[in-house]
């Protein structure tokens, strides 16, 4: 990249080559990202059960819990990973017309039982 600076007549350059990239971005760890699928009033508990076995290969019991939880206390974790990673989750999530959003994971799993093991899914769809 050539920079083209007007420098003041006590200066012998006109132009300065350089590359100016902030390395602050490319060093910072990998934050981890959840997959939040919220209640709605539309999707019945079995085939929210059935979404979670198809598209992440959760177990029966698995996604019988997340669902409960998703039923229960209105929301559920249930997936993490990269940023990338879980919005294709979220996008094949709308597409089966499940409410889902993506969200910075914190320290912690918040309670949420939809964060253990793991969680990343096999992502058939997307």
């Amino acid at each position: 990249m050539t920079l083209s600076v007007a420098l003041g007549p006590d200066t012998q350059e006109g132009t300065r080559t350089g590359t100016a990239e902030s390395t602050d971005s490319l060093t910072a760890p990998d934050i981890p990202w959840n997959l939040v699928i919220w209640n709605d009033p539309v999707n019945l508990m079995s085939y929210v059960s059935y979404v979670f076995q198809s598209y992440f290969g959760y177990s029966e019991s698995k996604a019988n819990k997340l669902m409960m939880e998703v039923h229960k206390k209105g929301r559920s974790i249930v997936a993490s990973g990269s940023k990338e990673q879980v919005e294709r989750h979220a996008v094949a999530m709308h597409g089966f017309g499940l409410w889902a959003t993506v969200e910075k994971a914190s320290g912690g799993n918040n309670g949420n039982s939809g964060n253990s093991g793991g969680g990343q899914g096999k992502g058939k769809r997307g």
